[in-house]
This record gives C-alpha cells, sequence and structure tokens, in this order.
C-alpha cells in the first residue's frame, strides 16, 4: 500500500512507522519549507499524482483551506479511488481563539474520512458525540527520538518549575498562571521558577504582544522571583536539554485537546501540571489544576487547586518517566496498527 502522510516530515508522523512493520510504501510528498501548506491539500495535486497514492493521511497542516477547499480535495481524492484517513489530534484548534473556523473544517474532515483516528478515549467519545462517527484510538507515540529515552537526568540542588509561553499563542493564558505560581513558588524552599518566551513577543508591533505580561515577568525578574530566558525558538536539541532541565513542566493552556509537549516531558521523565481541559490527562500520568471563564469570556484559574498541585508536586517528586523498551513495543504496536487500518480502507 502507497500511503502519503501530511505532513510528511513531523516527529509524530515519522515516530508512526516502525523498520520491523512491513506492507506500507510511504510515498514522499511535495516539499515544503517549514510550517508552509502542503500542495497535497489541493485539488489541483490530487489529479495529478492521485494514481501513485493508495491512501492519504492527513494529520494537520490544514488551516489555511476553506471547507469548501477540503471537500474539494476529499471529492477527488475519492473520484481517483484514493482512501482518506484522517488523524483527529485537535477538537479545538490552540492557534485559533474562536473555534468556529476549525469546527466547519472538522465537518468536513470528519464526515469524508473513510477512517477515523484519535489518540483518547475521551476524544473519541466527543468525536462520536459530535458527528456519529466512531475513531480507532491509538495512542501518541514517544516524541524524544528513541537514541535520547535513557538520557540520565541532571542532578541539580534546586527544584525548578518552567514555564514556556513561546509566542502567546491564542490558548496560552500566562498571566493567569503566572501569577499564582510565582507566589506559590516563592514559598517552597529552594524552588526556583523559570519563564521563556520568543524574542518576538517583546515587540511592540507583534501580534500577540502583551503589555501587561511583560510588565508581569520583567518585575517578577527583578525582584528575582523568576528567571526570564528570551530567545528564539529552540531548536529539537534545545528543547531536549530544556525539558531535562526542569523539575515540573506547567502548562498555560486555556483549552486544547492533545499534548506532544506534555510525551516529550514524558519520555525525559519531567512531571507536567496541565490544567483538567481537553484530554491531556488520559495521554500521560499528569498533575492538574482547575479553570473556568468568567461572563466576559475570560480565564479564571482556580488558584487553590494550581498551588496545592505545586507543592504536591515538590514534596512528592514523581517519577513518571516513560520506559524506553515500552516505548519501542508501544511504537511497533503502534505502527502494525495503522498498517491494519490503511488496509482495511484500501481493500474494504
Amino acid at each position: 500500500m502507497r500511503v502519503l502522510s501530511v505532513p510528511a516530515s513531523h516527529d509524530y508522523v515519522q515516530h508512526l512507522r516502525d523498520p520491523a512493520v512491513g506492507g506500507v510504501t510511504w510515498v514522499r510528498g511535495p516539499d515544503v519549507e517549514g510550517w508552509a501548506p502542503s500542495p497535497a491539500l489541493t485539488a489541483a495535486w490530487v489529479d495529478a499524482n492521485a494514481d501513485d497514492v493508495d491512501v492519504v493521511h492527513l494529520h494537520f497542516g490544514f488551516d489555511d483551506r476553506t471547507p469548501d477547499e477540503l471537500a474539494d480535495w476529499v471529492a477527488r481524492l475519492h473520484a481517483h479511488g484514493t482512501a482518506l484517513v484522517y488523524t483527529v489530534h485537535d477538537l479545538r484548534n490552540p492557534h485559533h481563539r474562536d473555534p468556529g473556523a476549525h469546527d466547519a473544517q472538522l465537518d468536513v474532515l470528519v464526515a469524508a474520512a473513510d477512517a477515523l483516528v484519535t489518540l483518547t478515549p475521551g476524544a473519541a467519545a466527543e468525536i462520536r458525540r459530535r458527528w456519529c462517527r466512531d475513531a480507532l484510538v491509538v495512542p501518541h507515540p514517544h516524541v524524544v527520538p528513541d537514541s535520547l529515552l535513557e538520557t540520565p537526568r541532571p542532578e541539580r540542588d534546586a527544584y525548578v518549575v518552567g514555564v514556556h509561553l513561546k509566542s502567546l499563542r491564542a490558548n496560552v493564558c500566562g498571566l493567569a498562571v503566572l501569577a499564582p505560581l510565582v507566589d506559590v513558588v516563592r514559598e517552597l524552599p529552594d524552588a526556583q521558577l523559570v519563564v521563556d518566551i520568543h524574542h518576538e513577543l517583546l515587540r511592540a508591533d507583534f501580534v500577540r504582544h502583551d503589555t501587561d505580561l511583560i510588565g508581569f515577568v520583567r518585575a517578577a525578574a527583578q525582584r528575582g522571583d523568576l528567571t526570564l530566558n528570551v530567545h528564539e525558538r529552540f531548536d529539537d536539541a534545545q528543547l531536549w536539554e530544556y525539558v531535562l532541565g526542569l523539575d515540573l513542566s506547567v502548562l498555560p493552556y486555556a483549552y486544547g485537546t492533545h499534548s506532544g509537549w506534555l510525551e516529550a516531558c514524558h519520555d525525559l521523565g519531567t512531571a507536567v501540571l496541565a490544567p483538567r481541559v481537553g484530554h491531556w490527562h488520559e495521554q500521560q500520568p499528569a498533575l492538574g489544576f482547575d479553570l473556568s471563564l468568567d461572563a466576559d469570556g475570560q480565564v479564571v484559574v482556580d488558584e487553590g487547586s494550581l498551588r496545592a498541585a505545586v507543592r504536591r508536586a515538590h514534596a512528592t517528586r514523581p517519577s513518571w518517566r516513560a520506559d524506553p523498551t515500552e516505548r519501542r513495543r508501544q511504537r511497533a504496536r503502534i505502527a502494525v496498527a495503522h498498517r491494519d487500518l490503511y488496509r482495511s480502507v484500501v481493500f474494504s
């Protein structure tokens, strides 16, 4: 079976494959730079290349496509006898404040796909409720490269709590999480809070520049309540080093569905504190805190649950690191599950 993954080069997609599991020929898709949309998501590309592909497996990267464009794309796939498998990673797009556009895209893709995959039972239940369709649940594979799964954790005296705000994507509720976090970490012996942001977030003309947030973290850093690191986006090696440098990674997200970041932390043995929304807590063990929206749609963090979770992490030092051998076995099972699914849609 000839399978094209969209996108093809993402770590998640690469780790669905196992050299020991045969039966699938992976088609090299069109080359794209960075996060540019794949030309394979156009009807014109399908018409020109469908004879070389039995299955298109869509994961993400379709943000710029309208529902009509996606419907036309799927229709061209089916007209050529090419099956569509869609993995529902995001039931709520973390890059959008308004869920409407993503919901409309999902209405097309979930209804039209020949088979659906998702990562957790909770997401599968939501898909069944919203669209009356069943999705095969296949867990997220390891994120960190196989060769690094046994990397020793560094020894240190301090207990390091980290929040990476990146470039403040739409679902990040930075100040709502940071304000109580600064207070609780300050109270704990030998605890340090580290906050990372990208350079562009400091520019006043940046689309997601937040004056209140920047003022808060700068003032807290000047008081010695946190260490502020400003840098460009990490490459993979820098990201693994960053994760290993934390004892607790706090996810400052107001909404979402699944998290590759959580999986990377699990691979390297860094505990995670995540809000009890989406389906993150079905992926791997994590500490949780609660949040809600007020009448104006602003995020309100339950500071008591956040403080209690940080204190628990500091006191118990949970060790939830992935077993490298089991991660490798899991990868083989994941590869078999996908191969069998491809067979079912090609030969049904």
